[in-house]
């Protein structure tokens, strides 16, 4: 045994001894096996590359202490368990009375975490509105570790977009930076703190600008970036290479939960408009034309004589709005809005929203394929169509709704004869959302008869939350009487 193991050894050492020949190193086959030389990288190369890197790190140690983390904590009410086995005397005989305590509604408290950015030296932090929505109690962290209570100024859920102060000055800040010159390739850091790890830095490029119909909030003009972005870094800074707020991160497109590749944030052009709102008039004010318009087909721009598929098509004009006294007709093509390009209905309603009441701006559209240049004064847009945000604490807590305007008794199709508010969404977790669909009309509540917004408002806001809800509802051409239990 121990004559074979000197066998082997001495082969081994024969073996290592004839690659390192110099002679044997043009044999086939030995070559190969010689150690492989060590991989030559270019003075130039290093060079750029460092350069890249150093300039990543400065931007990064620039913007970082302007990003906080956001805690926050909400009460969630839970109904137990329902059985008639809970109020029998039989079993509360031998169980107690305890035995029916599983029967009443309970609270627990529900934790969550996101991002913020600061943005004035005063303590205004702009975030998410879903990172700060229906919270008892919101706390800031600093990366310096100070933690500060937050107070939410105003939130607008149609952004998702949120504004809460802390009581500090002297804070470190990010520059706005302008995001309507942003383009598809160009180089931005998102920051934030995902999964709870806090001054989180990614890179990656922008993907695409000007995304809506994501389904997220109901005005989107997205930024889409692949910098890796997961749960946490709502609410987080999504920069350029100046260093400068192109975006408040938002969202990710996932269908596991975490990164692939496709993440969303509002851009500052639409962020500093709403938190200006927010923080000098305590709400958020939006312009109005007073238009319902389309995309252009290639078949609509063949039968309106267009020559390029541009623009957004007007199917009617509002009475009395702006855009009937500017002389807007039905069967124009809008292509340009203050000297910005109309590309869909999404990109036209954003900048309306978005333009100051009373502000007069130039249109230039196609009317019989000829150009034709219109002022428009834009006005307020008026209560009635708006959706009331469903902040009641009872049954319909959740439930967003609006006025039935002509634009959408036409397009649900509702009959003249059917009258009250239309349902434009319901919140995750309402507990109307088993019962109701959006869509639905609701045309009367606990026996009243509802006309529009402001009469449901009045009707809903005085039941209380341990009421059970009647609801006469219109769906897909048929009247239903519908209950909705108390929460």
């Amino acid at each position: 045994m121990k004559s074979a193991k000197s066998f082997v050894l001495a082969l081994s050492l024969t073996f290592l001894g004839l690659i390192s020949c110099p002679g044997l190193s043009s044999i086939p086959g030995i070559q190969s096996l010689a150690y492989a030389e060590e991989p030559k990288i270019s003075k130039e190369a290093v060079d750029i590359l460092s350069k890249t890197s150093q300039a990543m790190a400065e931007i990064a140690a620039a913007v970082k202490p302007a990003v906080v983390n956001i805690s926050s904590t909400r009460t969630i009410k839970t109904q137990g368990a329902q059985s008639p086995f809970f109020s029998d005397p039989f079993f509360r005989r031998f169980f107690g009375d305890e035995f029916g305590n599983a029967n009443r509604p309970s609270e627990r408290k529900q934790a969550s975490l996101g991002s913020g950015v600061i943005v004035d030296r005063d303590g205004y932090v702009l975030t998410n509105n879903h990172v700060i929505k229906d919270a008892d109690e919101i706390r800031v962290r600093l990366s310096d570790k100070r933690e500060f209570k937050g107070k939410v100024v105003g939130a607008d859920p149609k952004t998702d977009l949120a504004v809460v102060k802390i009581d500090s000055d002297h804070l470190p800040t990010i520059r706005w930076g302008d995001s309507d010159r942003l383009k598809a390739g160009e180089m931005v850091i998102a920051i934030g703190n995902p999964f709870g790890l806090s001054q989180t830095v990614t890179s990656g490029i922008v993907s695409a600008t000007g995304r809506a119909n994501v389904g997220i909030a109901d005005y989107e003009d997205f930024i889409q970036t692949d910098a890796p972005i997961n749960p946490g870094n709502s609410g987080g800074a999504l920069v350029n290479v100046r260093g400068e707020l192109v975006g408040i991160n938002t969202a990710i497109f996932s269908t596991s939960g975490g990164y692939q590749g496709i993440g969303f944030a509002i851009p500052t052009s639409m962020a500093k408009v709403v938190m200006d709102n927010l923080v000098n008039k305590g709400k958020v004010i939006r312009g109005w034309l007073g238009v319902s318009v389309q995309p252009v087909t290639p078949d609509l721009a063949q039968q309106f004589s267009l020559k390029e598929e541009k623009g957004v098509l007007v199917g009617d004009v509002t009475e009395n709005s702006p855009a009937e006294k500017s002389g807007l007709q039905r069967g124009d093509v809008i292509v340009e809005y203050e000297g910005k390009e109309v590309n869909d209905p999404s990109s036209l309603r954003n900048l309306v929203a978005s333009t100051p009441p009373d502000k007069e701006i130039v249109m230039k559209l196609l009317r019989d394929g000829k150009p034709k240049t219109l002022k428009v004064i834009i006005t307020e847009l008026p209560a009635e169509k708006q959706q009331l945000s469903g902040k009641f604490d009872n049954p319909l807590k959740g439930v967003h709704v609006q006025d039935i305007t002509p634009d959408v008794r036409r397009n649900l199709a509702i009959p003249k004869r059917i009258t009250g508010v239309v349902i434009t969404a319901i919140e995750e977790g309402s507990g109307a959302g088993p019962f109701l669909e959006k869509q639905d009309v609701i045309m009367e509540v606990n026996r009243k008869k509802i006309l529009n917004a402001k009469e449901y408002e009045s009707a809903v806001s005085r039941i209380k939350s341990s009421q059970n809800i009647l609801v006469l509802v219109y769906r897909k051409g048929a009247t239903i009487y519908v209950t909705l239990p108390a929460s």
